[in-house]
């Protein structure tokens, strides 16, 4: 072997490994960066239910819940008023966390998903005041023309820029008719 050969190998050698530590600090430096994130993100859970149905007074917390699930609604059917204009979706939304979101606030994203992408509708923050409390029970309004009848949605809660929790539900109403004749 030639000296030469040698000296070759091992500047490779220490190449390589510098190239390795490296790669290894840069791993460890963005797992550092994206860690607390992912830990949070994935330790809270939410639970979302709708109903249409009127919420008994004076039920407990699992009295409540219990409630929600046999009468959750996958269908929102509009109000009935005489325009269509002034028409809306009304429901009872329970959200059900796993532990306490530890924010003074949560977001309710609503998307339109009928076309399949999610379209961005409108955004609902929840203000929290008993910061020890999991479920949370508030009435929600979708109005026309932002929530438009016969299609797919999906609501995402949201915890400090983390998703945590959706529901997909479709909205049921009567769409505007065009007579189908045209005068000049």
């Amino acid at each position: 072997m030639r000296p030469s050969s040698v000296c070759s190998r091992a500047q490779g050698r220490a190449s390589t490994r510098r190239l390795a530590i490296c790669a290894a600090a840069v791993s460890a430096l963005l797992l550092a960066v994206l860690l607390p994130v992912t830990v949070e993100a994935g330790s809270l859970k939410a639970n979302v239910f709708l109903t249409q149905n009127k919420i008994p007074a004076k039920l407990t917390e699992k009295g409540l819940l219990g409630f929600v699930k046999s009468h959750k609604a996958a269908r929102l059917r509009e109000t009935s008023e005489e325009k269509l204009e002034e028409r809306k979706f009304t429901a009872e939304m329970v959200t059900q966390f796993n532990a306490p979101p530890g924010d003074l606030e949560f977001h309710v994203l609503f998307y339109d998903i009928h076309d399949g992408a999610r379209q961005f509708v409108e955004d609902m923050a929840t203000f929290i005041d008993d910061r020890k409390q999991k479920v949370y029970v508030q009435r929600i309004k979708l109005p026309r023309p932002r929530f438009k009848p016969n299609r797919r949605m999906e609501l995402v809660v949201v915890v400090k820029r983390a998703e945590v929790g959706s529901l997909k539900f479709i909205t049921d109403g009567e769409e505007k008719r065009n007579s189908g004749t045209v005068s000049f």
